[in-house]
């Protein structure tokens, strides 16, 4: 998009009283372009009795590419540690708040993820999309969220000769990335297929040692007869596998979402 050359431009400018904001101020200026306050472009800061680093405003800018590259779904935004309420007297919702607390207080030096399992609406996600938030914004680490049906679909569509993408395309990311959340585990239908991609997925990031974050909404004992358990939705050798993998966390509670039908 062009800007007339009369069209006001935002300039960032020092200003001796603000140096120690942890942010570049923004003025409106007329002519100049938009210059950081800290390094005036050239990208590299200097502090005071300790030499030069690079500035904050690149660091800023890079973790605002990881957070957009981490594909978090909008509705899930928002959600970060701090605005993750347990419920009054819930001790499992405050407990797997503890572990999610702890797994970013201590990333890198952890070596097993968390595999938050209970019924809907009841905080899975919003743990999850809050660990990779506070990975990003606090430690610049490279995460990626994906729902595990929508992950398969896009497996599925990459065999299509029309699709301009391919398998090893889609997966690449996923197995890349240092921290992965895979949402809706055990949600699909459990074909050999989605079993053997799941396996294919876990491996890999096992072997790489990648810190995995699952969620579901299977347990290992069900509450009653009727229920699968996720060993029945993924498989004996897979839920084997993620015993090592992850420490699981059963969260229980009420659905929060029935709140907006009251």
């Amino acid at each position: 998009m062009s800007i007339g050359s009369n069209a006001q431009r935002l300039v960032a400018v020092p200003d001796a009283e603000e140096s120690n904001s942890p942010q570049p101020r923004v003025l409106l200026n007329t002519a100049e372009p938009i210059v950081c306050s800290f390094c005036f472009g050239i990208g590299m800061e200097v502090m005071s009795g300790k030499g030069a680093r690079r500035c904050r405003c690149r660091t800023l800018d890079v973790r605002a590419k990881l957070l957009d590259a981490a594909r978090i779904p909008r509705r899930y935004s928002e959600c970060s540690l701090s605005n993750y309420h347990p419920a009054k007297n819930n001790g499992s919702q405050l407990r797997a708040f503890n572990y999610a607390y702890r797994l970013v207080r201590e990333y890198p030096a952890i070596d097993r993820g968390l595999l938050f399992m209970g019924t809907v609406g009841v905080g899975k996600t919003h743990l999850s999309v809050a660990i990779l938030r506070e990975l990003i914004e606090k430690k610049g680490v490279s995460c990626l969220f994906y729902e595990f049906g929508s992950l398969l679909k896009e497996i599925q569509n990459s065999y299509n000769p029309v699709s301009q993408s391919s398998e090893l395309k889609v997966l690449a990311p996923i197995f890349e990335a240092d921290v992965l959340v895979l949402d809706e585990l055990g949600a699909t239908k459990p074909t050999e297929w989605v079993r053997d991609t799941m396996m294919q997925i876990i491996n890999a990031r096992y072997n790489d040692r990648k810190l995995t974050i699952f969620t579901s909404n299977y347990h290992d004992s069900p509450y009653n007869q009727t229920e699968e358990t996720l060993a029945d939705r993924i498989g004996e050798r897979l839920r084997s596998r993620l015993y090592e993998m992850c420490k699981s966390v059963v969260i229980e509670g009420e659905d929060y979402r029935r709140e907006y039908d009251s």
